[in-house]
């Protein structure tokens, strides 16, 4: 049973001294989340991933504190879903918020729900969504190819990412304010990297109709496998509109916050491959809903890692409409089971639980005042 509840802010370093993508550039990754512990003295940890700024950060937290705590308290923790559903469609949450802060703070819950059903059942989050050990998961790397990067230092971090860790798949920004310069990137990748690595490219939400149609056109010539958020994240008419224009698919998910948001996209023909963060939907709860949307109109799922893959390797071992996860490694020395991939493939996870214990240390070294 739930006894109580505990709000944490961690800023972890990110491995440059600061990284960009057309739209942002951040030194840290922020962890807003939640250790709920239990009378059987099981604590489960949960959490999300920001830009990590504090008072936004503090908003999630405060969300949990003050709204989903109660909700919580003297209940059991065998059937994540059901207190899901009890804080999702909470009326006055409902009228307040249906997307960002309060959808974020529910991810954090109810992976820390689902970190304590597995750590109950003593076995890895994976084998409690009904995994097997019999799939190979690939992991792409995007901390190699970052918008900030000149030309030489992206070159170099690609072919170091592919010829002495054995990535096989990586991801590139894209977005400079002269497209022609893009182009040029991409181009020089391909040529180092050759034909046998998948490259993909995202431009996070950066392009407009039809300005940009003319290098979304070009990406075909380098065998791109997608095009990442093309254009303004909530545009649903105007992706329809370029996957009928281009060649190359279009990828997206990670600013979507719910379930009918994925629904929209997927019904207009405006997603290729549907990447959905269990870190800003509902938790693996609503991110096991996406994925079996996709499955239903034959769609590959990609999640996208505002958990750096930490949690969502588990939905992802388990889930038949993935093969293939975003890796970065931002935050995975935190943790007490970090994740580890050799040769582009990730090792199964062993703990009791969902990946997401973190270690003492690092509480008290990325720590922020809640």
């Amino acid at each position: 049973m739930i006894t109580s509840l505990e709000t944490f802010i961690l800023h972890v370093p990110v491995t440059r001294d600061r990284i960009a993508d057309s739209t942002h550039s951040i030194t840290h990754w922020g962890m807003p989340g939640v250790k709920i512990m239990t009378d059987s003295e099981h604590v489960g940890y949960g959490f999300t991933g920001t830009h990590a700024h504090l008072a936004s950060d503090r908003l999630i937290t405060d969300c949990i504190t003050n709204c989903y705590a109660e909700l919580l308290i003297g209940e059991e923790v065998d059937e994540p879903r059901k207190l899901w559903e009890k804080m999702a469609y909470n009326p006055p949450l409902q009228w307040v918020g249906r997307a960002g802060i309060t959808t974020m703070a529910l991810a954090a819950v109810d992976i820390a729900l689902w970190d304590l059903k597995s750590k109950y059942r003593e076995e890895p989050l994976w084998k409690t969504l009904g995994g097997k050990e019999e799939k190979k998961l690939e992991a792409y790397n995007t901390d190699g190819g970052w918008l900030n990067f000149n030309q030489d230092m992206l070159i170099e971090d690609v072919k170091r990412l592919t010829l002495q860790d054995g990535y096989k798949s990586i991801k590139m920004k894209v977005g400079k304010p002269d497209s022609n310069e893009d182009i040029h990137r991409i181009e020089a990748v391909r040529k180092a990297l050759g034909n046998d690595v998948r490259i993909m490219t995202d431009a996070n939400g950066r392009w407009r109709l039809p300005d940009n149609l003319e290098i979304l056109s070009c990406l075909k010539d380098f065998d791109v496998t997608w095009i990442e958020e093309p254009l303004w994240h909530d545009d649903v008419s105007g992706h329809s509109e370029l996957a009928k224009s281009i060649q190359t698919p279009i990828a997206l998910g990670e600013m979507l916050y719910s379930l009918a948001h994925f629904r929209e996209f997927i019904s207009s023909g405006g997603v290729r491959f549907v990447q959905p963060d269990a870190t800003r939907l509902g938790g693996i709860t609503e991110a096991l809903d996406v994925c079996n949307l996709a499955q239903e109109h034959q769609l590959p799922v990609t999640p996208h890692a505002g958990d750096m893959a930490q949690t969502q390797i588990h939905m992802s071992i388990a889930h038949p409409s993935i093969e293939l996860l975003e890796f970065i490694p931002w935050i995975t020395h935190c943790f007490e089971e970090p994740l580890k991939i050799d040769s582009g493939i990730f090792s199964y996870p062993q703990m009791p639980g969902a990946g997401t214990t973190i270690r003492n240390e690092y509480m008290e070294m990325y720590g922020k005042k809640v």
